[in-house]
Formats: C-alpha cells, structure tokens, sequence
C-alpha cells in the first residue's frame, strides 16, 4: 500500500525505524505508534518509500 499523504510517509518511516530497532518504540506516537503494532516490516517499508514529490502533504 502507497502512503496516501506526506505525513503518512513520514509516520510509516518512523515505525519501521522502531521495527528495525534503529528507533526507540516508546518514542512513537499516534499513527506511526499503531503502524509499528499493526503492520509488517514489508508493508512499512513500501509506505515509507513513496515518492514524496507528488504527495499532499496532508491527506483530504
């Protein structure tokens, strides 16, 4: 799945940093928080490398 906004991909880059043990998890917080406990390291990564040029930043 394609992060749908800016902020999504950010979210989704902090939760696979705390997956991958590069970030700490009790520093995450709401949707980066719930990405780590609900989706897997594949489904982080492909958010997290979404292209940012064409992404609002917020999502509508």
């Amino acid at each position: 799945m394609k992060a749908q906004s800016q902020i999504q991909q950010k979210a989704a880059g902090a939760a696979l940093a705390a997956k991958r043990g590069e970030a700490k998890v009790k520093d995450l917080q709401g949707a980066s928080k719930d990405m780590y406990e609900t989706m897997t390291e594949g489904e982080l990564e492909e958010m997290a490398g979404t292209a940012r040029g064409d992404l609002p930043e917020r999502k509508n």
